[in-house]
């Protein structure tokens, strides 16, 4: 098999989740990206491990680690976005940003 097959696969992950990034408004979704181009990534690595045919299967093993690295990272994200959404009530992207506003918002009404 051609290495130009799995790259190309990879690259139109990566831009999908690149997109997905940029675009949405739903940081569930924001994630789920995040996932998808983690994805094109471990596709590159496996895909050039085997046409180098490494010996100590680097890129496999740098592969486990990276999905490791994505599930503790999607459960603390999902942690995180619940209990946004617990307080906030929204789990849009333009409203988490400004997580800083609503404590000062709450002084300055304390202080009146």
């Amino acid at each position: 098999m051609h290495l130009a097959y799995p790259a190309v696969l990879a690259v139109l992950l990566f831009s999908v989740g690149v997109y997905g990034v940029l675009a949405r408004r739903n940081v569930i979704l924001v994630l789920m990206s995040v996932e998808l181009m983690l994805n094109a990534v471990n596709l590159n690595l496996v895909a050039f491990d085997v046409w180098l045919r490494d010996t100590l299967h680097a890129g496999q093993a740098l592969t486990l680690f990276t999905i490791t690295i994505a599930a503790a990272e999607i459960g603390l994200g999902l942690a995180i976005v619940l209990l946004v959404h617990r307080t906030r009530r929204t789990a849009a992207v333009d409203e988490v940003t400004a997580l800083g506003d609503r404590h000062e918002a709450d002084t300055e009404e304390v202080a009146r």
